[in-house]
């Protein structure tokens, strides 16, 4: 029957019992998928991660321009990492990175929110803020 009518016969359920055919033209339904997919694709909003990096001596204007940086970032949609470095001597005061990081989040709180609280990984204090979901775009 297929052939007489210039389509294909696609095995659409082979576990049934009995396995379920259908008579269609395949090439077609193939461009019809892909094209679905790509419409999905097309719809779904991609997250970046930014980082914004500081070091624990940073002043008060310096610091206001990271924020700047890292509400910009969250307005936009993407996620923000921020990464206090510690160098030399600076590893033994790790609560005064931790009282900037907490200045930082409280900076940010109108743009985004922390999803973890801060850890420290090596010589780095990090904290990822995520936005919220009305200050997008």
């Amino acid at each position: 029957m297929a052939d007489a009518k210039n389509l294909d016969l696609v095995l659409i359920a082979p576990q049934g019992n009995p396995p379920v055919c259908r008579i269609m033209d395949y090439g077609k339904h193939r461009f019809e998928q892909s094209k679905r997919e790509k419409e999905l694709r097309k719809n779904q909003k991609h997250v970046e991660l930014k980082e914004v990096r500081m070091s624990l001596n940073i002043d008060t204007n310096d610091l206001n321009t990271k924020v700047g940086h890292a509400t910009k970032f969250l307005k936009a949609g993407d996620k923000v990492k921020i990464t206090i470095r510690f160098k030399g001597r600076e590893m033994t005061h790790p609560k005064l990175g931790e009282q900037l990081m907490k200045k930082f989040v409280e900076a940010c709180a109108e743009f985004g929110t922390a999803e973890k609280p801060s850890k420290m990984e090596g010589r780095n204090l990090n904290v990822i803020l995520a936005p919220k979901k009305d200050t997008q775009k």
